[in-house]
């Protein structure tokens, strides 16, 4: 359960295992274990420094259903990079495509993990 929610908010954040481990300065392989819900069982200290890094509460990654909440600024940013794509709502039917075959692609990258 602990490591999968590590591992879902670490991929949603963008972050590698390399660097999730370098700054919460725990090795990787460690790390990968975690993820891979090989090692149940970390200490509060090692949870509260990867609660710290991935910037959530000790309780997100101890909770069942974890799922990662945006925070308004962070859709504000996403909107305005958007628009300086050149994307607004009314073209956005002409990306869904794009959009529907990256998701196709992650799922298929994360079934071979």
């Amino acid at each position: 359960m602990i490591g999968t929610n590590i591992k879902k908010i670490r991929k949603n954040k963008g972050l590698s295992l390399t660097v999730l481990a370098e700054k919460a300065n725990i090795s990787k392989s460690y790390l990968s274990n975690l993820e891979r819900n090989l090692n149940g069982n970390p200490s509060i200290q090692v949870v509260e420094k990867l609660a710290e890094v991935l910037q959530v509460k000790v309780t997100m990654l101890l909770s069942e259903n974890c799922e990662p909440l945006i925070h308004e600024e962070e859709w504000i940013d996403f909107v305005k990079e958007l628009k300086t794509l050149g994307l607004n709502r009314y073209n956005l039917d002409d990306y869904k495509i794009i959009f529907e075959f990256i998701r196709w692609k992650k799922s298929e990258e994360e079934k071979g993990e």
